[in-house]
């Protein structure tokens, strides 16, 4: 039987459907070390954590790795191409999950929901309701996005549709973006945002572009909703920004290093919402993208190429290995 080896535990019916299409290993713990070593063997390797290019070139039976969710950057596509190794993911199947995330998290921090709910469970009612004065409404604001694929549309509609906000975004597509999003320069994305959501691919373009200089550029007050990748920003910049008080808050679900470290100075800061790289994870999420792997790993122990294929041009390799 091939086997397949899951960086993580799936969803219970996907579990299910797997192993009864292979041999499903799952990795004692998604770490490097981890995956190097549990992988041995594999035919098909499910990716929820980032894969040792070692492993692609070592095993000579790998099939393909099959992305639960839709970002590349956790495999190296270009290793796995020039092995003969198919990449397919799952895009748009946990983009509402992330887009609530964003839009909640955004509100949360307009409304000083950190600090009310520390003061009021350390210091009392008056202590938390202190803040009330000082919070401000999402309803009718700009929503900015840094990136307009399946995340920033699904967040653009809620916020368009739900709270009434006017809707920028700087993408390298502007004429796929639907007529309620308006299509700006990254200047006057910065500029003219009261919510920033950075929600683009991490590269060689966007890797930084949230710089010291970017962060200065911002409105006063400004939120800053990253669910995008760590590295896209200046985390340096950002604490500086955010202990300053230039920004109103930030809610960072992505990290320079992950796991975040215990003595990392965004837990010393009370206008920030910080959480383990979940933004796109609930148990309906988790079906969705787990449900779209089994189609691709179905149609590849089929025979054929899974329809979410992203390097095609591993193809006649691949043929030539199976």
């Amino acid at each position: 039987m091939t086997v397949i080896f899951s960086t993580h535990t799936l969803h219970p019916e996907v579990t299910e459907n797997l192993r009864a299409m292979g041999e499903l290993r799952i990795a004692s713990a998604p770490m490097p070390d981890a995956i190097a070593e549990e992988s041995r063997g594999a035919g098909i390797i499910v990716v929820r954590a980032p894969i040792p290019p070692e492993v692609i070139t070592r095993e000579t039976g790998l099939r393909a790795c099959v992305r639960h969710g839709a970002g590349l950057d956790m495999i190296p596509v270009d290793v796995a191409t020039e092995a003969g190794v198919l990449v397919a993911n799952v895009p748009g199947a946990n983009a509402v999950t992330v887009a609530e995330h964003a839009i909640w998290s955004a509100l949360a921090l307009l409304r000083r929901h950190p600090r009310v709910n520390t003061d009021l469970r350390s210091s009392g009612w008056e202590a938390g309701r202190r803040h009330a004065n000082e919070g401000r409404e999402l309803s009718g604001r700009v929503l900015g996005l840094l990136g307009a694929g399946n995340i920033g549309q699904a967040a653009a509609r809620i916020g368009k549709y739900g709270f009434g906000m006017q809707v920028i975004a700087q993408t390298r597509t502007p004429s796929k973006l639907p007529d309620f999003i308006s299509p700006v320069s990254l200047d006057q994305l910065l500029a003219q945002a009261d919510v920033l959501v950075l929600c683009c691919p991490l590269n060689d373009e966007t890797k930084g572009i949230i710089s010291k200089q970017a962060i200065a550029a911002m409105k006063p007050g400004a939120i800053l909703v990253n669910v995008s990748r760590g590295p896209v920003v200046d985390e340096s910049a950002l604490i500086e920004a955010l202990a300053s008080n230039h920004l109103g808050g930030a809610t960072v679900d992505v990290f320079e290093t992950q796991p975040l470290p215990g003595d990392h100075p965004f837990f010393d800061l009370s206008n920030v919402i910080l959480t383990p790289h979940m933004a796109g994870i609930t148990e309906e999420s988790m079906l969705r993208m787990g449900r779209g792997v089994v189609q691709a790993v179905r149609a590849i122990l089929a025979g054929g190429l899974p329809e979410t294929l992203v390097n095609p041009d591993a193809v006649p390799r691949y043929e030539s290995r199976f």
